[in-house]
């Protein structure tokens, strides 16, 4: 199951859009004509992803760090 795929800014959307047109084809669908392009729409999703976790866990870090200093400051006082 992949997230909402209506946000306009997502790098993915030639994927998507090529995932779509293949659809289209009810034939194509049935019967695994649609298989390369859900791969490489799920690689370029996962890659996505895996990048916005590691920022977030930077971002996680530092906020970390932040606290546990405003936390000593308030000791120290």
């Amino acid at each position: 199951m992949h997230p909402q795929l209506s946000d306009k800014k997502i790098a993915c959307r030639e994927f998507i859009k090529a995932l779509e047109d293949c659809h289209l084809s009810t034939w194509a669908r049935l019967t695994g004509g649609c298989n390369k392009n859900k791969d490489e729409l799920n690689k370029c999703l996962r890659s996505e992803r895996v990048a916005r976790s590691a920022y977030n866990r930077e971002a996680a870090k530092e906020r970390q760090i932040k606290a546990d200093q405003a936390l000593k400051e308030f000791h120290d006082i």
